[in-house]
């Protein structure tokens, strides 16, 4: 199984941006589907973002729809997550997965997963 290491999250005013970055060692990252995930307090953990060894995304949720973007860099092992336009619906803390086969929504999905990093939009 892969380690996954998230980092840059922070604190953020509304409508600002920030780039969250996961690094993974261990494991062939090349070839496996990776995901962000999110969860808040007193909430459930929610799906943000996927995407395939090979770059393909799937639809992410409405909540984020056309402000977040994964991609990815399998020379660098690292997966990244670009928020823009952030609100401070988006404060919570921030989980990149791997994929245990197909990427999707369900984090039962996905069987190795990073620490978390903290993003906090203020109002």
């Amino acid at each position: 199984q892969a380690q996954l290491a998230e980092s840059g999250g922070g604190l953020v005013q509304a409508g600002g941006s920030l780039r969250l970055s996961c690094a993974a060692s261990r494991g062939t990252f090349s070839s496996v589907g990776m995901g962000w995930f999110r969860q808040a307090p007193g909430k459930e953990r929610e799906f943000v973002a996927a995407i395939t060894w090979s770059g393909s995304r799937i639809s992410s949720p409405e909540s984020v729809k056309g402000r977040f973007t994964i991609s990815r860099d399998n020379a660098k092992n690292a997966v990244y997550l670009q928020m823009n336009s952030l609100k401070p619906d988006d404060t919570a803390v921030y989980y990149c997965a791997a994929a245990k086969g197909a990427i999707g929504v369900d984090h039962a999905l996905y069987d190795s997963w990073g620490q978390g990093t903290q993003v906090t939009v203020s109002s």
